[in-house]
C-alpha cells in the first residue's frame, strides 16, 4: 500500500530537520535574511518565552517584588527584543507590521511564563 506524502516534504522529514537548522543557525546569526516573515516571527515568539522564564528565575532570586519587578520586566523584555529585531538582526520593521508590532509579538505569553516563575520561585525561596 502507498502512503500519500505532503507537497515539499521528503521521505522520513529531512526536508523538516534541515529546515529547522536552518532557522536556528538564522536565528543567532546577525543580519541574516527572513524569506518567510512568518519564521522570523517564530524566532521572536520562542526568545521572549525563554526570556520570560529566565528573567522569572533572576527575578525570584534576587528577590524582586511589587510593582517595580513588573515594570522591569517589561522594560527588560521590550528592550532585549527590540535590540535583538532592530541591531542584531538589522531587519525592516515595515515589512512585519512596524516596530510596535514586533515589540508586542509573544508578550503575554511570555509574561504569563515570567509570572510562574517567578512566583514559583520567590516563593519556594522567600517564605517560610
Amino acid at each position: 500500500m502507498a502512503t500519500k506524502q505532503s507537497k515539499g516534504s521528503e521521505k522520513n522529514g529531512v526536508a523538516k530537520i534541515g529546515h529547522l537548522e536552518s532557522v536556528w543557525v538564522r536565528a543567532f546569526s546577525s543580519h541574516s535574511e527572513w524569506p518567510d516573515k512568518e519564521e522570523f516571527l517564530d524566532v521572536i515568539y520562542w526568545i521572549r518565552q525563554a526570556l520570560g522564564i529566565v528573567v522569572g528565575i533572576f527575578w525570584g532570586l534576587i528577590p524582586l517584588k511589587g510593582f517595580i519587578a513588573l515594570l522591569l520586566f517589561m522594560l527588560v523584555n521590550a528592550g532585549v527584543i527590540y535590540i535583538y529585531f532592530a541591531n542584531f538582526q538589522s531587519v525592516d520593521e515595515e515589512d512585519f507590521g512596524g516596530a510596535w508590532e514586533l515589540t508586542k509579538e509573544g508578550f503575554m505569553t511570555s509574561f504569563a511564563g515570567f509570572l510562574v516563575t517567578w512566583i514559583i520561585i520567590y516563593s519556594g525561596l522567600h517564605f517560610d
